[in-house]
């Protein structure tokens, strides 16, 4: 099993970025390994960008991960992927989520511009890019909110840690009555990838 995992998640405020770090995190304790994070959230209740660094090993000393060297980019909007993958080395994985979410200050004024096929630009500085339509499925599954579960599904597939860890961490941190749905989604994103435990 690998002795290190660098994650680096991001997307805006709203969608779960820091519940999946803190589900990632649990399973990561779970597994028997220290973990640190370092998360940004200042405008997460408007919409603004939020990312979490989410550093696992046998002893983790810096919760922020240096620039470059993500192991790993999961990415709840495609923009915001594209922001982050300068963050990924080279040989890294991108779990991205197809979403757009076009922020005001864009629509409201013609001097700035949504960028035009950032899976594809992502694709194009790592070839180990997994675009997920995340919110569909989550709309057949019925609850939007559901992106995050679907997202952290994908990833585990990529890290190699027990089924089981993830499926108490959902449990452990998700609230009662939403815990099913989570697992279902969860499932359904671990049902997308077909390589299991590549890193």
């Amino acid at each position: 099993m690998a002795n290190k995992y660098d994650i680096l998640i991001v997307g805006v405020g709203g969608q779960g970025v820091l519940l999946a770090s803190e589900l990632l995190a649990g399973v990561a304790l779970a597994s028997g390994f220290d973990v640190k994070k370092s998360e940004v959230h200042g405008m997460a209740q408007r919409g603004g960008v939020v990312s979490s660094h989410v550093r696992i090993g046998e002893k983790v000393y810096s919760p922020t991960i240096p620039f470059g060297e993500a192991d790993i980019l999961i990415s709840f909007e495609q923009a915001e992927a594209l922001r982050a993958v300068d963050w990924v080395k080279p040989e890294g994985v991108a779990i991205v989520s197809t979403t757009s979410i076009v922020p005001a200050v864009v629509t409201s004024t013609k001097k700035l511009t949504y960028p035009q096929d950032s899976i594809g630009l992502v694709q194009q500085r790592l070839e180990r890019t997994i675009p997920v339509e995340a919110d569909t499925i989550a709309r057949e599954l019925g609850n939007p909110r559901l992106v995050n579960t679907i997202l952290l599904g994908v990833l585990s597939n990529y890290l190699q840690f027990d089924e089981d860890r993830w499926t108490e961490a959902i449990r452990e941190g998700v609230k009662t009555r939403f815990v099913e749905d989570n697992l279902t989604a969860f499932e359904r994103g671990r049902c997308l990838a077909e390589a299991k435990s590549v890193i």
